[in-house]
């Protein structure tokens, strides 16, 4: 028995269920990678199901693993739709700091003065005198 609700005061319209909660979230407020990321950290504590009904719209049911009542299903609820800011907060952040990050690691690849590990394994190489080996290869000819 599906018992539909009001907008909670995170936005969202919910529905719930026996053990579920669902609720459809507006692409253009989140973007899907942005819900996947959300759904991802609820893993642990229930199932996660995402759909399209339609377009620009993620329909997400979070199915409690366990036995569920009404107020645990709506704290679950609640607790998605504050993930997906915190996930949308995530990107955005992500997103203004490309370049800084972009400039720090190459100047952390590309600014070190001193030779590589390899080079200088590659010179002690070159420094060491090596005996010859005198190992007989058959396909040489042998005098005798």
């Amino acid at each position: 028995m599906t018992e539909p609700q009001q907008a909670a005061p995170n936005g969202l319209q919910i529905e719930l269920g026996a053990r579920r909660v669902s609720f459809v979230v507006d692409e253009a407020l989140y973007p899907l990678d942005t819900i996947q990321g959300a759904a991802y950290l609820f893993l642990d504590r229930c199932y996660v199901f995402l759909d399209r009904p339609a377009d620009q719209r993620v329909a997400v049911v979070l199915k409690a693993k366990g036995e569920a009542d009404e107020p645990t299903l709506d704290a679950l609820a609640g607790e998605f739709a504050n993930e997906l800011l915190n996930q949308a907060l995530r990107k955005a952040v992500g997103a203004s700091n490309a370049k800084i990050r972009e400039f720090i690691l190459a100047k952390a690849f590309f600014s070190v003065d001193a030779p590589s590990s390899i080079d200088k394994l590659l010179a002690e190489l070159d420094a060491e005198e090596m005996e010859p080996l005198e190992i007989p290869v058959p396909w040489e000819k042998t005098d005798g």
